[in-house]
């Protein structure tokens, strides 16, 4: 009896007559197959979309409800060569380590295998113009070739795999010719080993599969990484939410069976599991996740609140308006995952290339041969030249061209202090024009400072901030930075929404609102001479004195700013601070084109129209509510302070405290563009002028493996440049710039 495939529990049935699969897909090697898999989907009649993510190879479908059965899908992904489970996040993850365990191996194996048969070729190379005699050039032959063989065998694995199921299927990729290449030298090798002659290509062969695999590994390492922080926004949902019944009574519930209109209670400590109105209570709130806000929020009565955001010290009575599916985090991912959808269709150039590249190379070895027979050469002679012009032609350049410039660019930017998330982010760097910012935490430094802690008494300064270490409060954390001693006092006790207050030595402290210290006089007159910074009172008995809370721009952020400018790119400033917050900043920095009181969907929207204009955005920011953003910009970069889910979307992460990293990247990137460019030209210009001297006969496959190792060594050689120098000019002072910041975005 046949057995059919049961799928239908992982169907998720829409509002809208649809049915939603999500699968987990393996066996992709390259961009080129997002077309094929989705192109072949299309084609079932029902389905009304299908999309593969190439980062994490997960493939969301959706048909007509009742049109085909799930198990059809995965059907025609094991017709096209592929197989498919459903998609779980931790499976996913074991499969990308068992492979990148693999290739690994398989790169130290070519590794191991291509320095052995180095000393062997070089001996034979010196010993062929010297006194070697004919057993012992043999034996080495004959040594390389068991080295070679078993080496090839194994760690030609990943290239072998990919070129048959891309051949089952009726079409070519890279791995095609890389294949056809290394196996035509292997045979070549082995046939002039067998006949005593004096050369054999074991040593090119291998090292080909090594720089091939450093390419393949450095890419798959780089997928991920991305989604090794990442995850997904599950874990700050709620699971379970405290609902008020009809007789007054909480109950216990899973957050998908709460409704609009329910009830909710939120105590203090609890994340708020839905969107809802204020009914009663006041509390502080943590919404960073959607406003990217570093103060907390004070909300009470008729207040607005959101999923995902943290109630801080109050309880809180809520009538929910928009749960599960309809709340404002499950738009945030919503906008992730099509944000990453939308860029996962990015075809690498090597690629699109390779589709001409490889038959022109199998025809022009045909026609070699064809012709060197009609014109009366012998089947060996014309044999031989056929297979030079393949060994000459292997796109051993080509396939180096882009992923060498990679590895040395990536140094380069490693030693700047940044690091990738994606393989092809450096083509999409250079092309930029236009810089987006976010403020707090990017163009900022993330954290909070004193301003006026130098204008205060130390004794008054010291108790003030040994007092904010037992306040959760960000104003008391940056307080708190100041204290010498870190011991907090004894018997502190916190008031929800006002400030904490301990006895010590018989005396009462205080430190919280002007009105919980009794301040609000010199608290006014602090507000009045500086009315945008954040201001936390404190007394001490009789004294009361006032801090002023202000977060500083990065050292250089100035500078770097300028020399963007002066480079030519548009820099701009997208925030979810209120637009007063927001001004001061632009006008230091000497930006005109800002926006304040973005919330994620407004920063879409922005990036958006700036995408109708034609314009290559670089999207800088840090906070959660940048993610979406991140994701949709042609090209992202985070700051390293930056949540865990910001830099899993971002193509790149730097470090420090300095803001320069941001310029180097793009420097960097430019360069490694060019490079690669120049590469794949060098490349071009190697096989126009050595395919046509093979075709005439005065290249034997030696001098082919030759010239074949010569290109690639020319083009390494030429990715080295990609280093460069960084450097921070001495222009730049130090110190930082503090402007009048009070909340962040």
């Amino acid at each position: 009896m046949a057995e059919t495939l049961d799928l239908s529990i992982y169907v998720t049935r829409q509002g809208d007559g649809t049915a939603h699969l999500d699968l987990a897909v393996e066996g992709i090697d390259c961009a080129a197959c997002i077309d094929e898999i989705e192109g072949g989907l299309c084609r079932l009649p029902g389905v009304v979309d299908a999309r593969l993510n190439y980062t994490n190879h997960r493939l969301a479908v959706e048909w007509r409800d009742g049109a085909l059965s799930p198990s059809h899908v995965v059907e025609e992904l094991q017709r096209l060569g592929y197989w498919a489970h459903p998609f779980r996040a931790m499976l996913v993850e074991e499969e990308e380590a068992r492979r990148a365990q693999w290739l690994l191996k398989c790169l130290a194996v070519a590794g191991f295998a291509s320095m052995n048969i180095m000393l062997l070729a070089v001996s034979v190379w010196s010993g062929n113009v010297t006194d070697i005699t004919p057993e012992t050039r043999d034996f080495f032959h004959w040594l390389a070739a068991l080295i070679a063989l078993p080496a090839v065998a194994y760690a030609g694995q990943p290239f072998f795999q990919s070129a048959m199921t891309a051949l089952r299927n009726r079409r070519t990729n890279m791995d095609v010719p890389i294949v056809i290449g290394i196996l035509l030298a292997l045979s070549v090798s082995v046939f002039e080993t067998v006949n005593s002659a004096e050369h054999t290509y074991f040593d090119s062969v291998v090292m080909l599969l090594f720089f091939l695999l450093c390419g393949r590994y450095l890419d798959q390492a780089m997928r991920r990484k991305t989604r090794a922080v990442a995850g997904n926004l599950a874990s700050f949902r709620a699971e379970v939410a405290h609902r008020i019944d009809d007789k007054g009574e909480v109950v216990l519930v899973p957050t998908a069976a709460v409704k609009p209109g329910d009830r909710v209670l939120v105590r203090p400590g609890e994340r708020i599991a839905v969107d809802g109105i204020v009914l009663s209570g006041a509390s502080d709130v943590d919404e960073s996740l959607v406003t990217g806000e570093t103060a907390h929020r004070s909300v009470r009565a008729a207040s607005q609140v959101y999923a995902g955001s943290m109630n801080d010290n109050g309880t809180l009575t809520l009538r929910v308006t928009a749960a599960g599916k309809g709340a404002l985090l499950d738009e945030v991912e919503r906008l992730l995952e099509n944000a990453a959808a939308a860029k996962s269709r990015y075809v690498q150039l090597a690629d699109r290339v390779a589709k001409i590249y490889a038959p022109v190379v199998h025809t022009a070895a045909a026609v070699t041969a064809l012709t060197w027979i009609a014109t009366g050469a012998s089947v060996h002679d014309a044999l031989l030249t056929a297979i030079a012009v393949l060994i000459i032609t292997c796109p051993c350049a080509l396939a180096l061209a882009v992923p060498v410039v990679q590895v040395v660019a990536s140094g380069a930017l490693f030693r700047a202090g940044v690091f990738l998330n994606t393989g092809d982010a450096f083509e999409r760097l250079a092309k930029v024009d236009t810089i987006v910012f976010d403020k707090t935490g990017t163009l900022t430094l993330p954290t909070m400072s004193v301003t006026n802690g130098g204008d205060m008494e130390p004794d008054l300064l010291e108790a003030a901030s040994r007092l904010a270490l037992s306040s959760h409060h960000p104003l008391a954390a940056a307080v708190a930075q100041m204290a010498h001693d870190r011991r907090p006092y004894e018997d502190v006790t916190e008031e929800p929404g006002q400030g904490v207050h301990a006895v010590v030595d018989g005396i009462e402290m205080r430190l919280g609102s002007p009105a919980f210290c009794g301040a609000e006089d010199i608290a006014d007159k602090a507000a009045a001479a500086d009315p945008m910074a954040s201001v936390i009172t404190f007394s001490w008995g009789e004294k009361r004195t006032v801090l002023l809370v202000r977060q500083a721009l990065r050292p250089d952020a100035v500078a770097v700013v300028q020399g963007l400018k002066d480079r030519g790119f548009d820099c701009r400033i997208l925030s979810g601070d209120r637009p007063e917050a927001v001004a001061p900043i632009a006008a230091t920095l000497g930006i005109d084109r800002w926006r304040g009181g973005c919330n994620p969907a407004g920063k879409i929207e922005a990036l958006d129209a700036l995408k109708v204009e034609g314009r290559k955005v670089l999207m800088v920011g840090d906070g959660l509510n940048d993610a979406p953003a991140l994701a949709a910009a042609h090209v992202s970069l985070s700051p390293i302070s930056a949540a865990d889910l910001t830099q899993a979307h971002a193509d790149a992460v730097f470090l420090g405290d300095r803001l320069r990293p941001v310029q180097d990247t793009i420097d960097i990137a430019r360069r490694a563009h060019r490079l690669m460019r120049q590469n794949l030209g060098i490349a071009l210009v190697y096989n126009l002028i050595a395919v046509p001297l093979a075709f005439l006969g005065f290249v034997t496959p030696l001098v082919a493996a030759l010239a074949m190792s010569g290109s690639s060594t020319l083009v390494t050689l030429n990715a080295l440049r990609a280093r460069g120098r960084i450097s921070v000019p001495r222009s730049e002072a130090p110190q930082s710039h503090v402007v009048p910041v009070t909340q962040g975005a």
